[in-house]
């Protein structure tokens, strides 16, 4: 067993209602039109299973977690107590969702979660209507972008009062269709004052999306690296409105002649990230569920020893020193230059 290992990792993923959206992108493993129908069951966590997970990795070195990043996370009908648990145990919420406010609206969601959250990612996927509608299945671009704005001006008030700095940033999925908007979306980003923009390749989880897939040829990879350079060059001139570059995150080149990915990239989660799935299963990564499942079972955290049992454990120790020997792994479009691997 490694000694060196951390006693627990510094961020848990919670996949707290994955059946719960009001779009339909087209890149969802769940609510897609290309998605696999028996993801359609109303899985939802108990709470219970985050305030002991929390309870028992916060003093291990839990920092950070993040509602489900499937589905809505807004949607959870106990989002509010993931806030109270946040403040209670003196750890940050960092949350991806799509941009609709559900319920609230935007300027007092923005009331709640800004300060109790390091970062908040908007799905953000166009710099044109047509584009950002198509993919966002949905959803409304002229009115997001009216929410995008009091989101922004409540954020502000709260940071010029002394309160907490959450950084804001525009998601992406990389892929053929908002390819050539990408520019433009880091264009927008300085305009808005919205400090990164941050974005994966898509996961192709039905053959039917292979086709908007950027890494599928030396062709559409050529194209995808000479958008990361007009995109650097964006950043570099179009500052926000204090004079910063907007960060760019995994806006990485390719490898043209060779699609796979190479093999000094390296897992940004393994060791360092968890994921817990709606029933209490842990597991190690984000990859689509079904593949992730590929690597193993490790056990519930609802089992004796929970979590910290797990980390600890012998499958996951074998994981994280052999997980290269599995194909997910070598073919993963979420591996990096180790330089790359910074905060997500």
């Amino acid at each position: 067993m490694d000694t060196n290992r951390a006693p627990g990792p510094w961020r848990i993923t919670f996949d707290t209602n994955p059946d719960d959206c009001n779009l339909h992108c087209i890149m969802c493993e769940g609510h897609s039109k290309y998605a696999d129908e028996t993801h359609h069951s109303h899985r939802l966590m108990d709470i219970d299973v985050i305030r002991k997970t929390i309870e028992q990795m916060t003093p291990r070195g839990l920092r950070e977690i993040i509602p489900s990043t499937m589905g809505e996370p807004l949607l959870y009908r106990y989002f509010d107590e993931i806030i109270e648990l946040s403040s209670k145990y003196g750890i940050q919420i960092n949350l991806t969702t799509n941009g609709t406010w559900p319920s609230l609206g935007p300027q007092k969601w923005a009331e709640k979660l800004c300060p109790v959250t390091s970062d908040i990612k908007i799905s953000w996927n166009g710099a044109s209507p047509k584009t950002q509608e198509y993919i966002m299945c949905g959803s409304d671009f002229s009115r997001r972008l009216d929410d995008l704005h009091t989101f922004i001006e409540v954020r502000d008030e709260i940071v010029a009062s002394g309160g907490n700095h959450c950084c804001l940033t525009l998601q992406c999925t990389f892929m053929e269709t908002n390819l050539d908007e990408l520019e433009d979306i880091v264009r927008l980003a300085a305009e808005l004052g919205i400090e990164r923009v941050k974005g994966h390749h898509l996961w192709v989880h039905s053959p039917k999306m292979q086709h908007l897939d950027i890494r599928r040829s030396a062709e559409s990879r050529s194209r995808w690296n000479t958008i990361v350079e007009k995109c650097r060059d964006v950043a570099e001139h179009s500052r926000l409105p204090y004079g910063k570059k907007v960060i760019l995150d995994n806006f990485i080149p390719l490898p043209i002649e060779d699609n796979t990915i190479p093999a000094h990239w390296v897992c940004p989660f393994l060791g360092k990230e968890a994921w817990v799935n709606h029933e209490g299963r842990f597991d190690p990564c984000c990859a689509p569920d079904e593949q992730r499942q590929e690597l193993g079972m490790f056990g519930y955290v609802t089992d004796n020893g929970g979590m910290e049992a797990i980390w600890g454990g012998v499958k996951y120790y074998s994981l994280l020193y052999g997980h290269m020997t599995h194909s997910l792994c070598k073919s993963c479009n979420m591996r990096r230059p180790e330089e790359g691997c910074g905060r997500d």
